[in-house]
């Protein structure tokens, strides 16, 4: 059994950071605390960004100097001095003190941009079996015929061969879509047993520059543009000589125009197309010549707000810049989460991902670490395809995460709100959201239907039938009605929108569960090697003994939704029968309660959270019980503690809060923080879809 892998390849641009963020995501779930080393790296002053990529999305215990041996200099250096050998030791060293660290490390090789591809072949392979580890082999597949790639496969396969080293599996990266099919017929004759062979399509997104990647390799000053703005990929550039007239005709969407900063025309014209119907979108502007525009030029696109254009400046002239410009490689970024979720994107939908995982080591953890839960939720809502409906479709986080979604092919979306200005917004940001659906509430063919529906159900209250019309065009109404009907299978909203706003008409539409009084929620807590479930933490101020059952079931079938064995404790500020008043009470009659309608659970109260969570304290206080020290579903007696709690347990131990997740409806409706991130609505929505795949 092996507990590395090294990733290798026998020519430049095969883009095989992709392979290594599949690699490592699909490891993420099977292993805690995965290392990640390159035996050499760039010269320079600016940090290795593959490194720097997979510590800040898997790995943030680890430091930057443990994770790689030495920079192209420093090996070129040794190897002019006849110290290879040497070399090849100090990197195993250094190695070593890593996977002491680790129970695996994922090593990347060369970029085959220093000395001779011939000289780097062989020097990966000397470092992997030096290490001890099967290699990952990525073959080049762009602008190949597949005859070629045929060859390709064969010479890497033989060249790894000779040199002594195992073989894991090979991949071919960049094929042309088109000719994937042929390749992966003609490469059937290749295939050995226990030894996969992937053939993985060139990913546009993949293989363009982004601004912000032209403007770092460049030096570029950042004159407008935020972190989102500069993730655009630059997919052709344009140098404007002409007068903007003319230039016009030339510009194509997703270009970088390239101009001297003193081309005010130019400028404002490029600028115009973002609010142009009739005129592509452009990706940004570079300024030449240390040239800035003049003072009243800048005050207009100051205020030009709507317009999220980055504009950079460089100093050298305009045909130098184009060079350079031309020369920039595409990176994945940490920062650039299109990129990272169209690698993740392309890796999953090419790999069988459990016959790789097994192939490349047998073992798997037993307890749950955050990217291993995050991993689980995506993989689990893409096993059986669910419709989610988004009423804050116009959000720009929304927008964000939808194209996320898309990408990993989650679920099936909808978004609500005018498709015009979504369209405008998708545009600006840079966005590709081909396959989402987009419906206006007020002009939908659903309104006379669910206005009718919504009066039924609400007549009784005295609402009347123009009042349930104007309901409908409510977003969070009107996305509740879609899932009542089944056009959707749930609902996620709360970016914009209170909590209140977005689970009210839930309340009044979907109801709640045969036999359960209550709706309440739960978070997944997620710490550094386990996922904990604490409940209520959003939603009931001061819940009953009855609702406090209640919530104390629905938390446990939750944590058993998602893998979580549930060992409950209900909380109080008594363990067992020391304490007494009201508050203690309460916790003892709702345990009492919850144990009477399911005595096949494992449950305990009243409980300390000291108690429920540490075993010393537990052999104290309840050495006879099952859930003391052990407890993985945490019921508090009221809001405040629960909010208060699970906020103090997110900032303090630097864990992962996924939720809150709405429990006790009929159909799965959930609830986002004001403050949510692009992950926090993924997650979410994942979660939303496993909840629908258990309804149905």
């Amino acid at each position: 059994m092996s507990n590395n892998l090294y990733i290798a390849t026998m020519e430049p641009e095969s883009h095989k950071i992709a392979l290594v963020l599949g690699v490592m995501e699909t490891l993420s779930r099977r292993i805690r605390n995965i290392g990640f080393f390159r035996p050499i790296i760039k010269s320079g002053d600016k940090p290795d960004n593959d490194i720097q990529l997979i510590l800040s999305r898997y790995n943030h215990e680890l430091s930057y100097e443990d994770t790689y041996g030495y920079t192209h200099e420093e090996a070129r250096n040794m190897i002019a001095g006849g110290q290879y050998n040497e070399l090849l030791k100090n990197i195993v060293s250094k190695y070593k003190e890593l996977e002491s660290q680790c129970p695996f490390v994922l090593c990347e090789g060369t970029d085959f941009t220093g000395v001779s591809s011939a000289f780097e072949f062989d020097f990966n392979a000397d470092v992997a079996n030096n290490l001890g580890a099967p290699i990952l082999a990525v073959v080049n597949g762009f602008g190949k015929s597949p005859a070629a790639v045929v060859d390709g496969v064969r010479v890497a396969r033989e060249s790894y061969g000779g040199h002594g080293c195992t073989l894991a599996a090979t991949a071919v990266n960049r094929v042309t879509a088109d000719q994937v099919d042929s390749i992966v017929e003609q490469l059937g004759g290749l295939q050995r047993e226990g030894e996969p062979l992937y053939v993985l399509p060139e990913e546009p997104t993949l293989a363009k520059p982004t601004v912000g990647e032209i403007a770092r390799a460049l030096n570029a000053t950042v004159l407008q543009g935020e972190s989102n703005e500069l993730n655009r990929e630059v997919r052709d550039f344009k140098v404007a000589a002409m007068n903007l007239p003319n230039f016009l005709d030339y510009v194509v969407d997703g270009a970088l125009v390239i101009t001297p900063g003193d081309r005010a025309d130019v400028i404002l014209g490029s600028l115009a197309t973002v609010f142009s119907e009739t005129y592509p979108n452009i990706a940004g502007l570079l300024l030449t010549g240390g040239l800035t525009p003049e003072p009243q030029v800048l005050r207009l696109i100051e205020g030009a707000k709507r317009s999220p254009t980055p504009i950079i400046s460089v100093d050298t002239d305009t045909y130098t810049t184009a060079m350079n410009v031309s020369a920039v490689p595409a990176v994945i970024t940490p920062d650039n989460e299109r990129k990272i979720a169209a690698a993740l994107g392309l890796f999953e939908s090419r790999v069988d991902l459990e016959e790789f995982g097994n192939r490349i080591t047998g073992i798997r953890s037993v307890r749950v670490t955050p990217i291993m839960f995050e991993y689980q939720l995506i993989e689990r809502a893409k096993s059986n395809c669910q419709h989610i409906v988004l009423p804050e479709g116009a959000e720009d986080r929304i927008l964000r995460a939808t194209e996320v979604l898309l990408r990993r092919k989650v679920c099936d979306l909808t978004l609500l709100g005018d498709r015009k200005e979504i369209q405008q917004k998708t545009a600006a940001l840079g966005l590709n959201l081909e396959g989402a659906k987009v419906v206006n509430p007020a002009h939908s063919e659903w309104l006379a239907d669910f206005a009718k529906t919504y009066y039924e159900l609400r007549k009784h209250k005295g609402i009347s039938e123009e009042m349930a019309a104007d309901a409908m065009t409510d977003v969070s109404y009107f996305g509740t009605m879609m899932v009542h009907k089944g056009i959707a299978d749930g609902m996620v909203s709360g970016s914009v929108h209170t909590t209140a706003h977005t689970i009210r008409p839930s309340f009044e539409i979907i109801k709640t569960k045969p036999g359960c009084s209550i709706v309440s929620s739960v978070f997944f807590m997620c710490l550094a090697d386990r996922v904990l479930v604490y409940g209520d933490c959003a939603v009931n101020p001061h819940p009953d003994a009855e609702q406090l059952a209640d919530i104390a079931i629905s938390s446990a079938e939750t944590a058993t939704m998602f893998g979580i064995e549930p060992r409950i404790a209900m909380l109080s500020y008594s363990t067992g029968e020391s304490g007494k008043g009201e508050a203690v009470e309460s916790v003892r009659q709702a345990t009492a309660i919850a144990r009477e309608r399911r005595p096949d659970l494992k449950l305990e109260g009243p409980i300390q959270y000291d108690a429920a969570v540490d075993a010393s304290v537990a052999r104290t206080k309840l050495p006879e019980s099952e859930v003391a020290g052990q407890a993985t579903v945490f019921i508090f007696p009221d809001l405040n503690t629960g909010n208060n709690t699970y906020k103090a347990v997110q900032r303090s131990a630097n864990a992962v809060a996924v939720g809150p997740v709405l429990q006790g409806l009929n159909k799965p409706v959930n609830d986002l923080s004001r403050g949510c991130t692009v992950t926090d609505i993924v997650n979410t929505v994942a979660i939303t879809a496993i909840q629908a795949q258990e309804t149905k």
